[in-house]
């Protein structure tokens, strides 16, 4: 093709025409579908915080049957053998999610938050949006990396329909799926998909809260340090998070393997053992939790420890069975550790969680650039140097894990550590790089040479 030929700039135009017009009517279908479960998740959730403990220590036992029932036996409804979990369908299923079974997961998590459990409300919405999208595509015929792009936009508008941040949401449904490495591609349906599920949730009452932050005062180099700090600070709340999902997928794992449970019950004794810690744990750390969130961001002191309860009860929740979203908990996790650790590096602590909600996201999740946009659409333009340092250097601190185990590694964080490219995180085992090794040795020989 010759490049002052008019060909390709029309084949461009007839593209951008033809994403218009798909991520137009799957952002508008997600956005609906989206609006209906939050309608019932605010139905339900949240009634949870002021009841006695012995009404938790029946509904989370309770829940967590219901959970384990739901995800066992409802998964025997589907006819293929595809997974349903969106990073592997665009991954290795070009694409492809099984259809009849997308009801449960959202039915899970509305369990799972009613009773009590904690986790978030964004994983439903972006299984919701995209099984629609993958339906789409089937019932249109796309080819398979059609499909994929399709499959990506729909997690990006659910995500943007939960939390009203169409462009973020579009990023992180992108940078979810490999860390270091962004399909530039898939970025415009994304937007337009985000948008468009965020503008028919909104028109359909869905409510976005406002948060103020003052991001006012004069930006100084020192200042940029302190909020890179906070960013450090965060990146091992993120891992102490990560690993604590880790090992409570194998304590639950092992004890149901090593007992041989009918596996609905071990959800079950993961509420029997959430209502246990709730005897000293706070019930504001249940649930969603967001107003301990939005206390954080108001202003109000926090507890150094807060994060670690939130970080414990969703670990057990959520690793040993319940469904629930994981996201939301990590912003929790952020505004309540940047809050408590903001005043002891002379910051305000409503300025604190700002930067700490988005830079949790950042690290757990490996979306740094997602989790800079979502700082920038939640709190404004002003927060811009605020959350940019500290969202990379969490991401960087954390390394090489993820609350997603299926996200694959593009590109390691560091030339000091080897990574293979294509594993999924769950799978790899980083290792330090030859170089460093050799270092390391010619560093051992001199010293002993000198002894």
């Amino acid at each position: 093709m010759r490049r002052f030929s008019l060909t390709e700039p029309l084949v461009m135009l007839v593209t951008v025409v033809q994403w218009l017009v798909l991520s137009i009517f799957t952002g508008a279908v997600i956005g609906a579908g989206c609006s209906l479960f939050l309608r019932a998740l605010f139905a339900s959730e949240g009634r949870m915080y002021t009841v006695p403990w012995w009404w938790l220590a029946l509904a989370l036992p309770l829940g967590g049957l219901v959970n384990g029932v739901l995800l066992h036996y409802g998964y025997r409804l589907r006819r293929s053998t595809f997974n349903d979990n969106p990073i592997i369908a665009v991954n290795e299923q070009a694409g492809k999610l099984p259809f009849r079974t997308m009801w449960i997961k959202p039915v899970a998590a509305l369990v799972t938050l009613a009773c009590g459990g904690s986790a978030g409300k964004e994983g439903p919405c972006s299984h919701i949006g995209a099984s629609l999208a993958a339906a789409v595509g089937r019932v249109l015929h796309l080819n398979p990396e059609m499909r994929k792009r399709l499959l990506a936009c729909g997690v990006s508008a659910g995500f943007a329909s939960v939390f009203g941040t169409p462009i973020a949401g579009a990023i992180y449904g992108v940078e979810m799926l490999a860390i270091g490495r962004i399909r530039h591609d898939f970025l415009f349906p994304g937007i337009v998909a985000g948008v468009t599920a965020y503008q028919v949730s909104q028109y359909l009452g869905v409510p976005y809260p406002v948060y103020v932050v003052d991001f006012s005062s004069h930006f100084t180099e020192l200042l940029f340090l302190k909020t890179v700090l906070i960013g450090v600070l965060c990146g091992g709340v993120a891992w102490t998070f990560v690993e604590l999902m880790r090992k409570s997928r194998e304590v639950f794992g092992a004890l149901g393997a090593r007992f041989a449970l009918w596996p609905p019950l071990v959800p079950m004794l993961g509420g029997v053992v959430v209502a246990v810690l709730l005897l000293v744990v706070p019930t504001q750390y249940i649930g969603l939790s967001l107003p301990v969130m939005d206390q954080a961001l108001h202003g109000v002191a926090m507890p150094w420890l807060g994060f670690a309860w939130k970080a414990l009860l969703v670990a057990i929740t959520l690793g040993s069975g319940f469904y629930g979203g994981i996201v939301t908990p990590q912003f929790v996790m952020g505004a309540v550790a940047g809050g408590a650790f903001a005043p002891l590096l002379g910051l305000p602590p409503a300025l604190g969680a700002a930067v700490g909600l988005v830079a949790v996201v950042a690290a757990a999740s490996n979306a740094p650039m997602a989790a800079i946009l979502m700082g920038i659409e939640l709190f404004g333009a002003n927060a811009t140097l605020y959350v940019a340092g500290a969202c990379v250097a969490a991401y960087l601190i954390i390394g090489h894990r993820s609350v997603y185990p299926e996200q694959q590694i593009a590109f390691s964080k560091s030339s000091w550590i080897f990574a293979r490219a294509g594993l999924p995180v769950g799978q790899e085992k980083v290792r330090l790089s030859y170089g460093l090794l050799r270092w390391l040795r010619l560093r051992r020989r001199k010293r002993r040479t000198r002894g």
